[in-house]
C-alpha cells in the first residue's frame, strides 16, 4: 500500500515539474520526459534541465512547490462471517527457509550454522535492500526461536526488563545466510513489487525447531527453545525409554537431512552418516502471508 501511495504522489509532483519546465524549454508538458536526473524533450535529450533547477524555479520563482500527496487502498473482499471466504489481501507473498543447526545433547545448546532463504516479494526494486530485509528478519526469527522471552514473577512484574537480562541475538549469533530473491511481477504493486517485511521472520523459527527435532528426536512446542527446554525434553525422552529415529548416543555423531512444513509438520526419509557432531537440515515453509512493506 505504501509503495503505491508513494508512486501516485510522485506522479503528481512530476506533473508540476513538467508544467514548470515546459515554458522553460519552449515545449508542451506532454512533450517532456524525466531521465538521468534531468527533464528533457522527448527525442531531443540535448534540450534538458536538471530536475533540481526546475524544482528551485518552481518554488522560488513560480511559487508552486513540486509537492504531491496521495493515498492508496488496495482492492479487497471482506471475509464472509459464515463461510470465511473472501480476499483480505490484494496479493500474497511466499517464503521458504532451510535451517542447519548444531545441537549438543549433553547441554541442550543449539547453534544455528546456516540458513538459506528464498523469498517471493514480486519485483525487487532495490535488491540490496531486500536482501538486508531478509537478513534482518532472520535475525529476529532466531531470537524468537531460541532466545527472546519476557519473564515475570508471581506478582506479575517483569524480571528481565532491560537488555542486560533480556537475551536477544547479536552479530556474533548470526549464522551464514544465503538469500535467494525469487523474481516475479505483481500487477497490483508499485512497479510489480509486493512485500518483504514480516514474512522474512515467519518461517525461521519453524525451520529451526524442525532442525532440532531432526537432530535429537524431540519436539519443542513452546518458544523460545532454550538450552534448558531442549535438554529437559531429551532427558524426558530418555526416561520414557524412547529412542530417537537415529538411535544415536552422546557425543553427537550423526548427520541427517529432514524436511518439514511450518504449519504442517512432517518428516522426510533420512540420510545418515558419521560425523563429529550432530547437524540437521530442516525446511520450514510459509505457505501464504499477507503483504508487508514493499521493497
Amino acid at each position: 500500500m505504501t509503495g503505491n501511495a508513494v508512486r501516485l504522489a510522485a506522479e503528481k509532483a512530476k506533473a508540476i515539474l513538467f508544467e514548470i519546465a515546459g515554458p522553460m524549454l519552449g515545449v508542451r508538458p506532454e512533450q517532456l520526459e524525466a531521465k538521468d536526473r534531468k527533464i528533457q524533450v522527448k527525442g531531443f535529450p540535448q534540450r534538458s534541465l536538471p530536475i533540481g533547477q526546475v524544482a528551485h524555479h518552481a518554488q522560488v520563482v513560480m511559487g508552486q512547490p513540486p509537492i504531491g500527496s496521495a493515498s492508496y487502498n488496495p482492492p479487497t473482499v471482506a471475509l464472509d462471517p459464515e463461510t470465511g471466504q473472501g480476499k483480505p489481501f490484494a496479493s500474497y507473498v511466499y517464503a521458504t527457509q532451510i535451517a542447519e543447526v548444531e545441537v549438543d545433547d549433553e547441554t541442550g545448546e543449539v547453534e544455528v550454522i546456516r540458513i538459506a532463504a528464498a523469498h517471493d516479494c514480486g519485483t525487487a526494486i532495490n535488491p540490496m535492500l531486500v536482501e538486508g530485509q531478509v537478513q534482518g528478519g532472520i535475525a529476529m526469527g532466531i531470537g524468537f526461536a531460541l532466545q527472546e522471552e519476557m519473564l515475570f514473577d508471581d506478582a506479575g512484574r517483569q524480571i528481565n526488563p532491560n537488555l542486560t537480562n533480556y537475551i536477544m541475538p547479536t552479530s556474533l549469533d548470526m549464522p551464514q545466510i544465503e538469500v535467494d530473491i525469487v523474481d516475479s511481477y505483481d500487477p497490483t504493486g508499485p512497479f510489480g513489487a509486493k512485500g518483504v517485511g514480516e514474512p522474512t521472520s515467519v518461517p525461521t523459527a519453524a525451520a529451526i525447531l524442525n532442525a532440532i527435532h531432526d537432530a535429537v528426536g524431540v519436539r519443542i512446542t513452546s518458544l523460545p527453545a532454550t538450552a534448558e527446554k531442549v535438554l529437559a525434553a531429551i532427558i524426558e525422552s530418555r526416561a520414557k525409554g524412547v529412542t530417537t529415529h537415529l538411535h544415536h548416543k552422546s557425543p553427537l555423531a550423526l548427520r541427517r537431512e529432514g524436511r518439514g512444513v511450518s504449519r504442517e509438520f512432517s518428516d522426510a526419509p533420512a540420510r545418515v552418516r558419521a560425523g563429529e557432531r550432530l547437524k540437521r537440515l530442516a525446511l520450514g515453509r510459509n505457505g501464504m502471508e499477507g503483504p508487508g512493506d514493499e521493497g
